[in-house]
């Protein structure tokens, strides 16, 4: 339903799909600019292979690191768990109000919503998240989380949540707002939370990538820095960084680096830094034989930049918070009977695991939950009928071959007759012609070339 509302706007769908179709594109001319790219990727995917198989070696060793440098290190099993620590922590320094980085686990842990009840102001500082959050909206995109928001749409929210100027949507003069705007927020808010885009076991840092400066700007003014990392963000060195630094940006937004990459290792003098470890059923996927690999994902988002579906769908879609190929596999690993429906919103053209970084084999995974779909009762009777018809179709030669002469009748039919909703490739599609000779035949013939 999502996905229909959605395309009822082809400009809007145009617009969408051309958006991440030259971020895609921009991907290519990076990966082409480095001989050695394919030995980036490979690097990366030994990398996170030998670390989440080593996991509680990594996390121990982190954690005895970060102690040394000052900084207090929680463990959380799961959602509820972290908002807890995070709030204890907040309250036991009476903090009100919260300037937050971009973070894709805070939305899953939805530790907005959990401040929120508690009385404490979490901004997000983030430009796209901070304009979601005025209009009440969720991300979109793990990257570029508002870029299906217009410009107009943009200066609406502005006149009527920070008193902007009424009308004007100029791109420049809305920047200038937001900076204003935020500005104030950094010098007022008593914390500041980061997520971690990788955590350095050897050193006990943790690597912060924006293209704002807004991680730089939450740590730099409140003495509590407060750090979300999921365990899985974990890397060996500064070695291994060096590589995924490298593959990071180029993947997510095709630059060669992001703007700021902010490593932080202890506490600003007079200051507190805590590490909230996160587990939230990530342990649960590692044990998963089928489907470990996803841990591998550094959340780069080119697998929704070059997903078809993703692209002329949109982000709101999906079931799941986090959309697109990856989305549609963290999604089942976290509820499988809320997000199965999201399995369909693939083609398998793989265009996916040709472009990840870390080389997770994303539509094998999806193409392997589809094969479970029948045994936990999610089939689709429909698509189960025509297995059944094409299955016999298959397995009776005579009959394929009758039916391979018979199909170009249909080509005289009237339109009502094939374009009719039983028929669901007739909508938003042009019906195809059948040929009038099928492959076998014109291989019989001696007219294809051997």
């Amino acid at each position: 339903m999502a996905a229909r509302q959605f395309n009822e706007d082809a400009d809007r769908v145009a617009h969408h799909d051309n958006t991440f179709w030259s971020v895609r594109q921009k991907r290519d001319r990076m990966a082409g600019a480095l001989p050695e790219w394919e030995e980036l990727r490979n690097a990366a995917d030994r990398i996170k292979r030998h670390t989440v198989t080593h996991l509680a070696d990594y996390l121990e060793h982190f954690e005895n690191n970060a102690t040394k440098n000052g900084v207090h290190v929680h463990w959380a099993k799961d959602a509820d768990e972290y908002n807890a620590i995070v709030l204890d922590i907040l309250r036991s320094h009476n903090v009100k109000k919260v300037v937050k980085s971009k973070s894709m686990l805070t939305e899953e842990c939805h530790l907005n919503e959990h401040l929120m009840a508690a009385g404490i102001d979490p901004v997000e500082t983030d430009l796209g998240e901070r304009i979601l959050q005025l209009m009440k909206l969720a991300p979109s995109h793990i990257v570029m989380p508002a870029i299906h928001i217009t410009k107009e749409q943009v200066g609406k929210c502005f006149e009527e949540k920070i008193g902007s100027e009424p009308g004007n949507c100029d791109p420049t003069y809305l920047t200038h707002q937001a900076r204003l705007h935020l500005r104030d927020n950094f010098m007022t808010a008593e914390c500041g939370m980061t997520g971690a885009n990788f955590g350095i076991a050897a050193t006990g840092d943790v690597v912060v990538c924006t293209n704002e400066g807004n991680a730089d700007m939450s740590t730099s003014i409140p003495k509590l820095h407060i750090v979300s990392m999921g365990i899985e963000k974990l890397i060996p060195d500064y070695e291994a960084m060096g590589v995924f630094q490298r593959l990071l940006a180029r993947c997510g937004t095709g630059q060669e680096t992001t703007v700021y990459t902010s490593h932080f290792r202890k506490p600003r003098p007079g200051g507190e830094m805590h590490i909230v470890l996160v587990d939230n059923g990530r342990s649960e996927i590692l044990a998963n034989e089928e489907h470990w690999q996803t841990l591998k994902c550094m959340r780069c988002g080119a697998c929704m930049n070059t997903c078809p579906v993703y692209r002329r769908s949109g982000g709101y879609s999906y079931t799941y918070f986090i959309p697109g190929p990856i989305g549609v596999n963290l999604g089942m690993l976290k509820d499988k009977d809320m997000n199965y429906h999201n399995l369909s919103a693939c083609s398998l053209c793989c265009s996916c695991d040709n472009v990840c970084p870390v080389k997770v084999d994303l539509s094998h995974q999806i193409y392997r939950w589809r094969q479970q779909l029948d045994a936990w009762h999610h089939a689709d009777a429909m698509k189960k009928m025509m297995s059944k018809g094409m299955g016999f179709l298959f397995n009776h030669p005579s009959v394929y071959t009758g039916t391979l002469r018979m199909a170009p009748l249909v080509n005289a039919l009237p339109s009502f007759m094939t374009d009719f909703r039983l028929n669901a490739w007739s909508i938003g599609h042009t019906m195809p012609q059948f040929a009038k000779k099928s492959f076998h035949q014109l291989w019989k013939e001696g007219k294809v070339k051997k």
